[in-house]
């Protein structure tokens, strides 16, 4: 069986996002990507949680050709390959139809930085991407969705900003491993339900200052980080 550590990091990742409570039935996944073998694993499309085992994830090139695997991989494929080919840092995705985090993408607004909590996880806003023209959606429309959220990152950093808000659809978010996305898929999920009763008590907010938002991410994130052990 091909990358059996990947395959059982991704499933952990997809079981993790139940858990937490981000995934309603079979809606969202998870997948993983190889760089040195130019693969990913991820997500069958439509299997229940419960049933999955390693050997149900489905493996693919960088373009989604299936490599290994029985099952039809998740019908988000397209976009996370499309995200895996232009971060190249990244090596993990997630993607859940979360309540709050999927409100804001519904709303087609960026999650505002409001404190703290968020700063210390994305060092800017959240964004949304444009809505996909009629033509997009109608032609390739989940690798259109991925091509979405590559330029809306144009000018800004995938690592420092591991998230994006798919106008009308819902969150992706990514990171170092698939365990890692899904674990950036809790804290979009959390601070997304405080913007909402942020937004909700103070209208007129603006966030925080660039100040507080650098002193919240550069401890944590920076090449002087002091957050954590040694």
């Amino acid at each position: 069986m091909l990358l059996a550590n990947l395959r059982e990091q991704v499933l952990e990742a997809n079981l993790d996002l139940v858990r937490r409570g981000l995934v309603l039935s079979t809606f969202g996944n998870a997948s993983g990507v190889s760089r040195a073998d130019g693969l990913i694993v991820i997500k069958p499309s439509g299997v229940p949680y419960d049933e999955m085992k390693p050997e149900h994830l489905v493996v693919t090139d960088m373009y989604g050709k299936v490599v290994e695997g029985t099952l039809r991989p998740s019908s988000d494929l397209p976009t996370h390959a499309a995200l895996y080919r232009a971060f190249p840092a990244i090596g993990g995705i997630a993607h859940t139809h979360s309540e709050y985090a999927t409100a804001w993408a519904q709303a087609r607004k960026s999650l505002p930085c409001f404190g703290t909590t968020h700063a210390d996880y994305f060092h800017g806003p959240v964004p949304v991407t444009d809505e996909l023209s009629d033509a997009e959606i109608e032609g390739d429309y989940v690798l259109n969705t991925g091509k979405a959220i590559v330029r809306r990152f144009r000018d800004l950093d995938p690592i420092a900003v591991p998230g994006v808000l798919v106008a009308g659809h819902a969150p992706f978010t990514w990171g170092k491993s698939a365990q890692d996305a899904a674990y950036i898929a809790v804290i979009l999920e959390t601070v997304a339900r405080m913007a909402f009763y942020t937004a909700t008590l103070c209208p007129e907010g603006n966030g925080v200052s660039q100040a507080l938002l650098d002193r919240h991410y550069l401890r944590k994130h920076g090449a002087e980080a002091t957050y954590g052990q040694k």
